[in-house]
């Protein structure tokens, strides 16, 4: 039996050992690119597509297609080329009719690079290919983006070209064939003089998400396996000191790109805190600059230097809370004025608190909320019935969790026939649709109570899957279900009792509201970690679950199986009842 009772220490990241890199002066300066030390794998695809000998004249790139990422590509793309030292393009003269090419002399000569890296969130036909464009008979040329970037790299959004094809197809012509003619882009208007096709180098680097990436691969399956590959790594695992300090000086880049104040020695501990509640980990903290550009700049207008301090994150981080939080009220008060019943004191048989995260579309943020599963068992064929799924508002996951957490309970009582009782289980005043498999232990428990006629402490909430074997595994939204029954708790009053039973691996994911921590420490409530769902009933029914020369669940309820199957003359249909009758006479 593993019961870990976790201390304050355990419920946000482990600060303390950074506290004397956290007071460094040279975390507030900017140390320039660290691309190549916080995303290694992109830094040398990047490295590989500016090579000469190059594979592949496209990269593809996993990234979101928002305009921070293609900055931070388009620095980290000039940092690592080298400045083109001849002129690339051609100088186009106009004369009347007449338009002749010859390569470009001067920089200023109208179709002249020196191989920028250009970057695009959005193109359209024109603004890509250029335009001949006629006014008063007199003809011009508008370079585009493919000729401004001639000679070196072009950064473009992967979403914009797969929903505008014909764009694409011609930018891969012009890429592979190293060559740009000028076409109309309307076939009932041809251009209206004839104009040299130009040479043309260049490099594209292209940007989406994942499922835009999957649309590309379908679209160009032989390109895609030629072409380079890389993604923009979303997260940092901090490992030690050196990989803190690079997660710091990472804050402050962004900090300084942005012009927002970053934090100071005392807020480091917090802005952690929030990061590890954003990744759901303790050990791992988020790289994306939109994220961290937020919390800096909701911050700023709390202070007015150049950093920030631990109390003014804690007032920006509070007011949020507090102008996203009018849902996760309004369900509150559904709870505290028992409209939604869900109790926190007491016992009762087969009938436990899950913990819920409840997402809303169109709504920031996602809270926790205690979901009431109860059980109840009958003489019967041994089927079990999942009331969510009977009623088609049960999803697969779910419904695998019921079968899996029925095969453990099925495994341990070693039956030989099939189980004299009927149970059904559901998730009381539920009305949409239940899925995934995060109550499946919670389930099993209330099964195990009631088969049992055993009661569950109402005081104390559970979450977690199990496997066959019983074993307690993760789940997800764990911060936002362990605050939603405090605050449910906290609002009838802290009796100490009450608390939250997790899987023991979850406890890395923990990083808590600053009241949770508070009431943790003081007694007033406890968090449990597991390894076994055998771990979760003695703490739920002051039972164990099978054990030596005392009363066990597992014994119960195999005495009332037992019972159930044993012949009872009083139970027995009327022609056999007569026979007993003449036996005894």
């Amino acid at each position: 039996m593993t019961i870990t009772k976790l201390p304050r220490r355990a419920l946000v990241p482990d600060t303390e050992a950074f506290q004397t890199l956290f007071a460094q002066p040279d975390l507030a300066s900017d140390p320039g690119s660290l691309l190549s030390d916080t995303q290694a794998r992109l830094f040398y695809a990047l490295e590989q597509f500016l090579h000469p000998q190059a594979i592949s004249s496209f990269l593809l790139v996993k990234a979101p297609e928002e305009p921070d990422y293609f900055q931070l590509l388009n620095d980290a793309t000039v940092e690592l080329r080298e400045p083109a030292e001849t002129l690339t393009g051609v100088n186009y003269q106009i004369q009347g009719k007449n338009v002749t090419m010859q390569p470009a002399g001067q920089a200023d000569d109208n179709f002249a690079s020196q191989g920028p890296v250009i970057h695009a969130d959005w193109v359209e036909a024109e603004q890509l290919f250029g335009c001949v464009r006629q006014f008063n008979g007199e003809i011009s040329l508008q370079p585009g983006l493919v000729h401004q970037a001639n000679g070196g790299v072009l950064i473009l959004s992967l979403r914009a070209l797969l929903a505008q094809p014909l764009l694409w197809m011609r930018l891969k012509n012009i890429v592979t064939q190293q060559r740009f003619r000028w076409l109309s882009f309307d076939d009932a208007r041809p251009l209206p003089v004839s104009i040299p096709a130009m040479p043309l180098s260049l490099k594209v680097m292209l940007v989406g998400e994942r499922e835009s990436l999957a649309d590309f691969q379908e679209m160009e399956p032989e390109l895609y396996d030629t072409i380079i590959y890389s993604e923009y790594e979303d997260n940092l695992q901090i490992v030690d000191e050196e990989t803190q300090k690079l997660w710091c000086q990472w804050v402050w880049h962004i900090a300084h790109q942005q012009n927002l104040p970053g934090p100071d020695a005392s807020a480091w501990p917090l802005l952690i805190q929030e990061a590890a509640r954003y990744t759901g980990d303790q050990q791992t903290l988020p790289l994306c600059p939109l994220w961290i550009g937020r919390q800096l700049r909701e911050a700023a207008a709390f202070c007015d230097t150049g950093s920030l301090n631990a109390e003014q994150l804690a007032t920006m981080l509070n007011q949020r809370q507090w102008r996203e939080g009018y849902l996760a009220e309004r369900m509150q008060d559904e709870i505290l004025l028992e409209q939604i019943l869900i109790e926190t004191d007491g016992e009762q048989v087969g009938q436990i608190n899950a913990l819920s995260v409840i997402e809303f579309p169109g709504h920031p943020r996602a809270f926790g909320e205690p979901s009431r599963i109860s059980c109840v068992v009958h003489i019967g064929d041994g089927e079990f019935t999942d009331i969510e799924r009977k009623a088609e508002l049960g999803g697969n996951i779910h419904a695998k969790g019921m079968m899996i957490m029925q095969s453990f309970l099925m495994a341990e009582l070693g039956l030989e026939q099939q189980i004299p009782f009927s149970a059904s289980l559901t998730f009381e005043q539920s009305y949409s649709e239940v899925d995934g498999d995060s109550a499946s232990m919670a389930e099993l428990c209330a099964l195990i109570s009631a088969l049992a006629n055993v009661p569950v402490n109402q005081s104390i909430a559970i979450t977690g899957s199990v496997d066959q074997f019983g074993r307690a595994q993760p789940v997800g939204g764990l911060n936002e279900k362990i605050e939603g029954f405090f605050a449910i708790c906290q609002q009838r009053g802290l009796t100490g009792k009450q608390g939250v039973i997790i899987p023991s691996a979850n406890i890395r994911h923990l990083s808590l509201a600053q009241d949770v921590q508070q009431a943790v420490e003081a007694g007033e409530f406890s968090l449990w970690a597991i390894d076994d769902v055998t771990d979760a009933l003695p703490l739920l029914t002051q039972l164990v679950w099978d054990g030596e020369g005392k009363t066990t669940l597992l014994q119960t309820i195999q005495e009332r199986i037992a019972q159930a199957t044993q012949p009872d003359a009083h139970q027995r249909p009327w022609p056999l009842r007569w026979l007993n009758w003449f036996n005894s006479n």
